[in-house]
């Protein structure tokens, strides 16, 4: 990874794009990917996607997803606490003692998550983290300053933390679950473009919001593009780190490489491409099985239209939704290779169908 992608690997993954206000971090992604495109579309909604070879009539799809989890402002209470709702799948059991930043129009406003003291628990009534006890403290001692502060109900929340790098081997921090991916479709058309790749057909790289709460940008952006082919990438659990049960959750591993899925939604002929790839490239990979969905947008762009073949590339990850999650660097750098490679060894009207 060079100066320039590290510098925006950071910056793109500690600024805060929370499910519905992504838009932030999708001028940041199309600033970085706007020398390595010949276009770029933007939604309603705020799914973003580069385009080469606009004019093709062939589209290949690589996606990932911008949005991160969050909170939103619920209920303010007479004495200025303020308690909240989901905004996806965050964790109420990690909340008690983060530092969060309160979005308003004024700028972000921080405050903290409180909970009571240790001492003060040594009971059998001794309370654990719930969404009704949670609660986040910004300084004010009534709900009016609280008000005055630019909060309400519905202003966004996001954990205060930034990425960091472990014993020069992982990348971990909020987001990136899937910043990282967005990292990462960047760098597949940043090395097109380097390396002066002609692709035979049009390429959209698809940086999709609000996969957090029911792949719904993946959705509509499908319905817009209408492509031949999607090869979606997102994370997936790394589950050698502690208290996985592997024959619930499968067996991934940090540093083994990308994860490829095996499931409905995933198109076989599709998927048996991409592992002669990456077995041709030695291209490190492992293999993961989804029994009905596999809960990323892989299952939205499948479905739509009147079916894509789709495939998904996913990244090992430990500590999914924290603000600690953690991914090995290598891994990252294999997705990026298998997708690269995968795509410029691809033919143009290549048909996928079983029968034809």
């Amino acid at each position: 990874m060079d100066k320039k992608s590290k510098k925006f690997l950071f910056e793109y993954l500690n600024n805060a794009a929370p499910t519905g206000f992504e838009s932030s971090g999708q001028q940041i992604w199309l600033d970085y990917i706007r020398p390595y495109i010949d276009d770029y579309i933007s939604d309603t909604y705020g799914s973003m996607v580069g385009v080469i070879n606009p004019q093709a009539e062939y589209k290949v799809v690589i996606e990932a997803h911008a949005d991160e989890i969050s909170w939103f402002v619920n209920y303010i209470s007479d004495s200025g606490y303020i308690y909240v709702v989901r905004n996806g799948g965050s964790d109420h059991m990690i909340a008690p003692s983060k530092r969060v930043n309160i979005h308003t129009d004024n700028g972000a406003v921080p405050g903290v998550f409180g909970w009571p003291a240790i001492h003060v628990r040594g009971n059998k009534d001794t309370p654990t983290p719930t969404m009704k006890n949670i609660f986040i403290d910004v300084g004010a001692e009534s709900k009016e300053e609280v008000e005055k502060l630019g909060i309400h109900v519905g202003s966004v929340i996001t954990f205060e933390d930034e990425l960091m790098e472990l014993n020069g081997k992982y990348f971990t921090g909020r987001a990136l679950d899937n910043r990282i991916g967005g990292f990462m479709i960047a760098e597949v058309a940043r090395r097109i473009h380097d390396k002066k790749k002609q692709l035979p057909f049009g390429l959209y790289v698809v940086n999709a919001v609000q996969e957090e709460i029911g792949l719904r940008g993946a959705q509509m952006i499908a319905e817009r593009i209408k492509p031949d082919v999607a090869i979606v990438t997102d994370v997936c659990h790394d589950t050698h780190s502690p208290l996985y049960d592997k024959k619930e959750s499968g067996d991934q591993k940090s540093g083994k490489g990308p994860v490829l899925t095996y499931g409905p939604a995933v198109q076989n002929n599709l998927l048996k491409e991409v592992i002669a790839v990456a077995e041709k490239k030695k291209i490190p990979f492992q293999r993961a099985a989804a029994s009905r969905s596999t809960g990323t947008d892989t299952d939205a762009f499948a479905y739509s239209n009147e079916g894509v073949a789709s495939a998904l590339i996913s990244l090992p990850l430990k500590y999914m939704h924290t603000t600690v999650e953690t991914v090995r660097k290598d891994d990252v750098e294999n997705v990026i290779k298998l997708m690269y490679e995968f795509v410029t060894q691809l033919k143009s009207g290549h048909d996928f169908r079983y029968i034809k």
